[in-house]
Parts: structure tokens; C-alpha cells; sequence
């Protein structure tokens, strides 16, 4: 398609304006399994990693994409806003993000699909510190509140005021990207923060306070990859998702592994990237999207209308009927590839 040429040649430019980091073609950084090479050798993918998504990083680690002959592109994600950002401009072929950042930009026009889940974590919260005075979310009314647009901890917000009978006009919500959200706190830029793990994790440790908490309110991690991308290169996808799967299973056998990996790549202490890992990461949790994932995305879905996110509810209800492709993650082989 013409449209698919144009995105590809418009890849390398549009990565860079987007404020992604880390982009680094056929890196094999760490141990990796013996690839055949077989039916992938010369072909290239564009994947992104994020220290919000644990098995991305252990994928990346591992070198097993490389192993099976592919020129890999890793392309860091700061948030599931540039994350989206990336898939529709066609600098990235699969992207991770919150599930409710994947809702919110299909019913916005992005042709993608939800093809695996990564992790049930409770990466979200409100936080802030002891000086501001904040002890729930009634005491925001009048505040500034930091939070990145389009991302899991944006829509933790707005259902936390939706809760708590907080409206949002009743708040400044600056619009940051996470990290900025913490520096910002730090130096009284803002009374409060949307927070997100591992940064969240480092910021506790640190002093912060995390005032209100709901596990509920956290969407599912859920990796998507452009229609083109599954129409085309459904076997890529397939090999991609066989690595998920196997990343699910090696980080249940290597905890501590596992948070050394997030520790390096995030810059963080190990014993805060093994709470992150241990205590609000659940990646023992089914790869494959379905009922549960829409139950929640549909309860989201509304407060997007409500704040205009999206114009209306038939966007919304259109793409909850065609967001998820389970395929690819139904018949995902966990035991395709392993560290040596």
C-alpha cells in the first residue's frame, strides 16, 4: 500500500521527533538462545522496550529476536503516549502500552490491535510528599497535579476524582511526560503526581507518599501492533509474541535476574527494581486478551467521552468491538526460546 511505503520511508525521521531514546539496530546485549535463522534472515523489525514493560526488557536482554536472523530496532518508549505516537506514524511495528492508552487511541482513528497482554501490574498511583498536606483525593481540589496525557496514570487520575465526587475542572493538571511528573513534585512545580513504577518505585524510597492507591483502577499492560504489520507479517508477529511468552516464563524462574535487567536499564537500585518486580508486577498472568481486559476498558471508556478524549461513545463502543486480536497469543509457544 502506498500508505505503508511512505510511513516506512517517514520511520527513522519520525522516531527521532518523537522523543524516543534507546534506538539501537540488532543489539545482543545479553546471553540469547541458538536461532535457526530459518524463514526470518534479512528481515528487520521495529519494536519498542520500556521499563514499564519488564518482558520487553527481558526479550531485548536476551537477544533471542536476533538470534533468529532479524536486524532488530529497539526503540525505548518514555510512556504509552509516545508508545502510540510511534505505531501510527509507522516507526514502530509493535509498541507497548496500558490498555487504556491502546482503547483511547483506536477509538481515535489508530489502526491497531491489542495481540498480547504483558502484565497485570499496579504501576499507578497519586502520589506526593509529606510537606504538601495531601492525604486523599479531596485535598487535590484547588492543586496542581502532574500526569502524562494518554497514559495509564492519566486515567488512574480521572477515576480517582470520579470516585472520590472530585470534578476535574477542581484541578490544574499539568501535562508532563512521568519523569518530569517526579521532578516536578520535587521542586513544587506541582502539589501531586500520577505516578508510575519503576520511577514511582525510586520516588517512595526517596520519600515520597503514595496517598491513594486502587489496584482496579490500573489497566492491563497490552501489546499492539499496527493492522498492517499483522496483515502483512503475521509470522513475525507470531515469532514476537512466541518471545513474550517465553520472557513470561524465564522472569518467573529468574526474579532476581529479572530486576537486575530493570535495574540496569532504568538506573535504578536493585532492591527498588525487585519491588517493582515482586510486589506491583504481576506477570503471571494470561497473555491472552479477552473478556476481562474489555470489562475493564469499557468501564474507562465513557470517562474519555465525559472529558472529550474521544468525541463520542460510538467511537468508543467501535473500538472495543475491534480492538483485540487473540490469535497470535492463543497459539503462542512459551517454550520457543530460552536463556543458555
Amino acid at each position: 500500500m502506498a500508505r505503508t511505503r511512505l510511513l516506512t520511508l517517514a520511520a527513522a525521521a519520525a522516531a527521532s521527533a518523537l522523543l524516543l531514546t534507546g534506538c539501537v539496530a540488532g543489539e545482543n546485549s545479553g546471553s540469547s538462545s541458538e536461532g535457526t535463522g530459518d524463514g526470518f534472515e534479512g528481515q528487520s523489525l521495529n519494536i519498542d522496550f520500556a521499563t514499564y514493560n519488564p518482558l520487553s526488557l527481558i526479550i531485548k536482554d536476551q537477544g533471542w529476536l536476533e538470534a533468529e536472523g532479524l536486524d532488530v530496532t529497539w526503540i525505548q518508549s518514555a510512556g504509552s503516549n509516545k508508545a502510540n505516537e510511534a505505531l501510527r506514524a509507522g516507526a514502530i511495528d509493535v509498541g507497548s502500552t496500558a490498555g487504556s492508552a491502546a482503547l483511547l487511541a483506536r477509538a481515535n482513528g489508530s489502526t491497531i490491535k491489542l495481540v498480547d497482554i504483558y502484565s497485570q501490574p499496579e504501576w499507578s498511583a497519586l502520589v506526593t510528599l509529606p510537606e504538601n498536606g495531601i492525604s486523599s483525593v479531596d485535598d487535590l481540589v484547588g492543586r496542581k497535579v502532574a500526569a502524562t496525557k494518554g497514559t495509564d496514570p492519566y486515567f488512574f487520575l480521572l477515576q480517582a476524582l470520579e470516585a472520590e465526587g472530585v470534578a476535574i475542572d477542581d484541578i490544574t493538571v499539568e501535562n508532563v511526560q512521568h519523569a518530569d511528573g517526579w521532578a516536578a513534585l520535587q521542586n513544587g512545580s506541582v502539589d501531586a503526581w500520577a505516578g508510575l513504577d519503576p520511577i514511582m518505585a525510586g520516588a517512595e524510597v526517596d520519600g515520597a507518599e503514595l496517598f491513594f492507591r486502587e489496584v482496579g483502577f490500573n489497566s492491563y499492560g497490552a501489546l499492539n501492533a499496527t493492522e498492517d504489520f499483522i496483515e502483512n507479517r503475521p509470522e513475525l508477529l507470531q515469532l514476537v509474541i512466541d518471545a513474550y511468552e517465553s520472557a513470561r516464563v524465564w522472569a518467573q524462574e529468574n526474579p532476581e535476574e529479572t530486576a537486575e535487567i530493570l535495574a540496569e536499564v532504568a538506573s535504578l537500585d536493585v532492591s527498588i527494581a525487585q519491588k517493582v518486580i515482586d510486589e506491583r508486577s504481576n506477570l503471571d498472568v494470561s497473555g491472552i486478551p479477552g473478556q476481562t481486559q474489555l470489562d475493564l476498558f469499557a468501564k474507562i471508556g465513557p470517562v474519555f467521552v465525559e472529558l472529550g478524549d474521544v468525541a463520542t461513545q460510538e467511537q468508543v463502543d467501535e473500538a472495543l468491538a475491534t480492538l483485540i486480536d487473540a490469535s497470535f497469543a492463543e497459539a503462542a509457544d512459551s517454550s520457543r526460546f530460552g536463556a543458555e
